[in-house]
């Protein structure tokens, strides 16, 4: 193997076939990497008489005054949740005011980036944005804890969870938006979002609106619920499922913003009004809410909150302070696609 000039890891990066933090973990002899890659990467090391340089090792290990925002694609279609690019305002803002810089990095799911950051150094902590299925991403978290790395993320604190988590209360946000469309007359609410361990915020928000239904002594069986994931098209699809089953419904609590707004789409489809025939609600306020036709009602969450909250639990834990994970409320933003209906205008029975 021949190499101009003095070899790096990404030579041995390159010559291996692997990433360049493989390298790293693999020359730190990290238990992540496989017994073959590692003499792999040994072998061709040893080959171009590659040297560790101390000094830019010891760099690394001192604080860079920079956090890392790693987002994470949706599994729905590969884009960001216009919730999260909400978020990002505030975090920029708080990290400024906090004199740290801010590493902006989009994720695939599939990626390595539970072991890729631990070695890059490029940044003291991560705030992480997203993460799918959570017991597919119990693993990698769980990993970061034992690596040490500092992070904390946006979700529901969870009993037991791997790190520290900064939410909002999806019990009260959706009990206290049932509690709204019960009040405009509504008895039967169809719940639209997997309500299942895998995302545990829509499940947290099905058990909202469940425990108020329960109180009312109304209906909150399967019939009544269909999953779907954050995106206009899933809950389009979801409402549609809904309708097709033929179970009589007067309102829609979606699990998401996104997702009530496919489900409006579906229903003026099907030739029913919003609200007259059906209600409809969300939850994130995200801009795009306030812009469809009616206006969406949905659950607010306090983005600027949860920015400023998320950058200071890292920078916390960063300077060795105790930490713990923290639960926001939600606030309730009304709009025209839950408004109450006039006595010449009888809903519709379906």
């Amino acid at each position: 193997m021949t190499i101009k000039g003095k070899p790096t890891s990404l030579d041995i990066a390159h010559l291996a076939g692997v990433s360049q933090p493989t390298v790293s973990r693999a020359l730190r002899g990290h238990p992540s990497v496989s017994r073959d890659t590692r003499e792999r990467i040994l072998a061709i090391a040893r080959e171009l008489n590659y040297k560790v340089d101390k000094n830019a090792s010891n760099l690394r290990c001192q604080q860079s005054g920079t956090l890392a925002l790693l987002f994470f694609e949706e599994p729905a279609d590969d884009a960001i949740n216009p919730f999260f690019l909400s978020m990002l305002g505030a975090i920029t803002r708080a990290c400024a005011l906090r004199g740290y810089d801010l590493l902006i990095s989009f994720q695939q799911l599939s990626s390595d980036w539970h072991a890729d950051y631990e070695d890059s150094h490029k940044a003291d902590g991560l705030l992480l944005l997203g993460y799918g299925d959570y017991l597919q991403a119990r693993d990698r978290l769980q990993q970061l804890v034992e690596q040490g790395t500092r992070f904390v993320r946006w979700g529901a604190a969870l009993p037991g969870q791997p790190g520290v988590s900064i939410g909002s209360d999806n019990f009260q946000g959706g009990r206290a938006m049932a509690e709204h469309l019960l009040a405009q007359g509504r008895r039967r609410i169809a719940f639209l979002g997997d309500a299942s361990a895998r995302y545990p915020e829509f499940q947290e928000r099905h058990r909202g609106l469940a425990a108020a239904l329960t109180e009312a002594g109304l209906p909150t069986g399967p019939a009544l619920q269909v999953d779907a994931v954050t995106s206009e098209q899933s809950g389009f699809e979801a409402a549609r499922t809904l309708l097709a089953r033929g179970t009589p419904f007067d309102a829609i609590f979606a699990g998401s913003d996104l997702i009530a707004i496919g489900a409006m789409k579906a229903l003026h489809e099907h030739g029913l009004r919003v609200p007259d025939d059906v209600a409809v609600a969300g939850f994130d306020d995200i801009p795009l809410a306030a812009f469809v036709t009616p206006g969406l009602s949905t659950v607010q969450q306090d983005t600027r909150q949860a920015g400023a909250l998320l950058v200071d639990t890292l920078i916390a834990q960063i300077e060795g302070a105790p930490v713990e994970s923290r639960t926001i409320p939600g606030r309730l933003v009304l709009r025209g696609s839950t408004g109450a209906l006039s006595p010449a205008q009888p809903r519709a029975s379906r």
